[in-house]
C-alpha cells in the first residue's frame, strides 16, 4: 500500500507542477505575446500617431480640393490664376519690380549645372 500511496503523491505532484507551468505560460502570453497587453498598448499608440497623420492629410486634400474647385471651369479665381501662373512660367506684369536674390542658396539662370 505504500507503493501506491507514493504513486499517487508523485503523480498529484506532477499534475500540479504542470498546471502551474501551464497558468504560468498563459499568463506570460497574455503579457508579453502578439496579442498581449503590452502589444495592445503599442497599437494604440501606433493607432494615435496614424489618426493624427490622418488628420493632417485629410486637412492637405481640403485645402487641394478648396484651390481645384477655385481653378476649375465652373467657378474660376481669376486672382488664384495670376498667382499660379506667376509662380510657375515666372511671369511679371510691366508695373511690377523684380529684385534678384544674390545669396548663394539660390541657383542661377545662366549657370547651366
Amino acid at each position: 500500500m505504500t507503493q501506491s500511496g507514493n504513486r499517487l503523491g508523485f503523480g498529484f505532484a506532477l499534475y500540479v507542477l504542470l498546471t502551474c507551468i501551464l497558468g504560468l505560460y498563459f499568463a506570460f502570453a497574455s503579457i508579453q505575446g502578439n496579442y498581449g497587453l503590452l502589444r495592445r498598448v503599442e497599437i494604440d499608440a501606433e493607432a494615435a500617431a496614424l489618426e493624427s497623420d490622418l488628420a493632417a492629410l485629410r486637412e492637405e486634400v481640403a485645402v487641394y480640393s478648396n484651390r481645384t474647385r477655385r481653378l476649375s471651369d465652373d467657378y474660376l479665381d481669376l486672382d488664384l490664376l495670376d498667382e499660379q501662373t506667376r509662380s510657375v512660367m515666372g511671369f511679371v506684369r510691366a508695373d511690377e519690380v523684380v529684385i534678384p536674390r544674390t545669396d548663394s542658396t539660390s541657383p542661377r539662370r545662366d549657370d547651366p549645372s
